[in-house]
This record gives structure tokens, sequence and C-alpha cells, in this order.
């Protein structure tokens, strides 16, 4: 997967952690994941209901 280097460092900044031992919010990056999954699954019914409307 490639990702633009300043998205790359976006997602790296939101996800950070000095915190962590791995260095990442692992909540923070689990509830942005999953957020983005709904978008996604929103936008695939969206999708799927105007093919079937054809």
């Amino acid at each position: 997967m490639e990702v633009p280097q300043d998205a790359y460092e976006a997602i790296e900044n939101e996800i950070a952690s000095d915190a962590s031992p791995v260095g990442i919010d692992a909540k923070k990056t689990h509830i942005m994941i999953l957020h983005q999954l709904r978008e996604i699954d929103e936008r695939l019914k969206r999708i799927e209901e105007q093919l079937e409307a054809k």
C-alpha cells in the first residue's frame, strides 16, 4: 500500500503516544480504523442501492 508522505506523517502524528511501549495509542488507532470502515460500509451501501435502482 502506497501512502503519500504527508498523509503518512499526519496519521503518524495522530496516533503517536509517548506513554505507550510500542509508540502508538492502540485504542485511538482502532477507533480511527473502525470509523473509517464504517464510512466505507455506508458508501458501499449507497453505491449498491444506486446499482439496484438501475
